[in-house]
């Protein structure tokens, strides 16, 4: 039971933070800011508040760092919004997986681009040993023996 409230309680911190970074954070440097996730201990003393920043490196790290300086107004704000019997204290950690994720789309693109590009040499040979007319799937299939049909009565 505990752990589906630490559950439930999360997701309502998650929630209640992002608009308060959205609509009441009024720090340029932040830049835009996406929580996208948020661990909290069970006695809900710590969170560990993962956010995504839309930019470069260097933009991110001053969003996060504008984070670091404003725990104290987000925490009040939480705790006007959201009546627990103690607000955690917030952490704000980069969330690298969205990137890390496109990342690696990005190389399987690639990849199946160069495959499409450069077909394999083990793919002429066997359309060249399968003769003409002949595709290599249809060389290498074995023959299908015919449909049994059952008797007519």
């Amino acid at each position: 039971m505990a752990d589906g409230r630490v559950r439930r309680v999360a997701e309502q911190l998650q929630r209640e933070l992002a608009e308060i970074i959205r609509l009441e954070l009024k720090d340029p440097r932040a830049g835009l800011i996406t929580v996208t996730g948020l661990d909290l201990t069970t006695d809900f003393a710590y969170a560990k508040v993962f956010v995504s920043v839309f930019g470069e490196p260097e933009a991110q790290q001053a969003s996060l760092a504008t984070l670091r300086r404003a725990s104290g107004f987000l925490r009040s704000e939480l705790a006007r919004r959201i009546s627990i019997h103690q607000t955690p204290q917030l952490r704000f950690v980069l969330d690298e997986s969205i990137e890390r994720g496109s990342h690696l789309s990005a190389l399987i693109d690639r990849a199946v681009a160069e495959d499409r590009a450069h077909p394999a040499e083990g793919d002429d040979a066997a359309a060249s040993a399968a003769g003409p007319g002949l595709s290599a799937s249809a060389a290498a299939a074995p023959a299908k023996a015919p449909p049994r049909r059952s008797p007519s009565r």
